[in-house]
């Protein structure tokens, strides 16, 4: 299936809002192996917004809009869908009598201007939207599919998860697995997967995210035994190329693998750091890892001498070090078998310090790990 996203709204050509609808409706689509191939913006606009529809519908089998569902006169999707496809939009008596309900039990009329947003053309159907006063419409017709949301992304969000995405993979059986990576750039995982990132079954995709990189398989199929065998067979090719680079799959997080390391070898975690100043404890601490970790120091501008003396006192078999840098830092694991140490380079204090947090957090696994 071919897709395509359009956002509706003057205040996005302004930059005035960041559509951020766009970026997350990108990854729902990768995650059921639907093809995304265009993104629009366009304002609030009739002429425009039809002719962003209609060239939409020639090129596209899924076209998704969200904006310009609201009960003013500059919303005017439901106007440019009409126009589109040449039909007539009518109030919908089934949905204005929800509409006044909703009004009415928050103590208010409905104004009148809010009945455009219960109208409804003969190929439309209404999406729930128990959130707001937008519903939404799903379009069917000559083959394409029409999804239009409202542009609040709370809305939006709801919608697309409970009463659009089920309806897209009916009759089969959907699964995804990601497999998160460190110490090696998108570029260079995309390199080494090279024959298998076109892969339609399952899809390969890369991500750039702030815990390294994620590839994530995803398959569809009939059956869910048939879906697993694939994606098995392709993470095994993964691992076969860039195991030594894997940390964790799906939810696992950087401090809950370094909590289940320190658990499987009964030591204890202290932290101190200079450079970083608190972002490591603060992950592991968010992984609630119980009394594995004993705590840990921030001494700003400080030295590994320093930092090794503020940690000493509580005795934990395992110490991490992240001592100060203007261009460069040395991080150090001190652990019972052995050190393990390594070295970042940076250009900036904030990429030096978002570089040495993950480092520090990667060193931390493989020592343990």
């Amino acid at each position: 299936m071919r897709a395509e996203l359009l956002s509706i709204g003057t205040e996005l050509l302004l930059g005035e809002i960041i559509d951020t609808n766009s970026a997350y409706l990108a990854g729902r689509l990768a995650s059921l192996g639907i093809d995304l191939l265009y993104c629009s913006t366009v304002g609030d606009n009739l002429g425009r917004a039809t002719q962003a529809i209609e060239r939409g519908l020639a090129r596209s089998d899924l076209v998704v809009t969200t904006g310009g569902l609201g009960p003013t006169e500059d919303d005017l999707t439901r106007e440019a869908i009409a126009a589109a496809l040449g039909e007539e939009p009518r109030v919908d008596a089934a949905l204005e009598g929800e509409l006044r309900a909703w009004f009415a039990s928050r103590g208010v009329a409905m104004p009148e201007r809010n009945r455009k947003q219960a109208w409804l053309i003969p190929s439309a159907r209404a999406l729930a939207n128990p959130l707001g006063t937008a519903p939404g419409w799903r379009v069917e017709k000559d083959g394409r599919r029409i999804v239009s949301m409202p542009g609040v992304p709370r809305e939006m969000k709801r919608m697309w998860e409970i009463e659009v995405e089920p309806t897209l993979i009916r009759g089969a059986v959907l699964r995804s697995r990601t497999l998160k990576l460190l110490g090696i750039g998108e570029s260079a995982v995309e390199e080494a997967l090279t024959d298998v990132i076109r892969s339609t079954t399952p899809t390969v995709a890369t991500y750039a995210k702030n815990d390294g990189v994620h590839v994530r398989l995803t398959g569809k199929g009939v059956t869910a035994a048939e879906v697993d065998e694939r994606i098995e067979v392709m993470e095994r090719i993964v691992r076969e190329r860039l195991g030594r680079y894997v940390w964790g799959i799906d939810e696992q997080t950087l401090g809950g693998v370094i909590g289940e390391g320190l658990g499987a070898r009964g030591w204890h975690l202290a932290t101190a750091e200079a450079l970083t100043g608190g972002d490591v404890a603060r992950a592991i601490a968010d992984a609630e890892i119980g009394d594995r970790y004993l705590g840990g120091f921030v001494r700003p501008g400080v030295g590994d001498a320093e930092l090794a003396a503020a940690v000493a006192p509580l005795g934990a078999e395992v110490t991490l070090l992240v001592p100060h840098g203007e261009t460069d830092v040395a991080l150090t694991v001190r652990a019972p078998d052995r050190p393990h140490k390594l070295s970042i380079r940076f250009g900036s204090p904030e990429e030096g310090r978002r570089r040495a947090a993950l480092g520090a957090l990667d060193l931390l696994r493989r020592a343990l790990v």
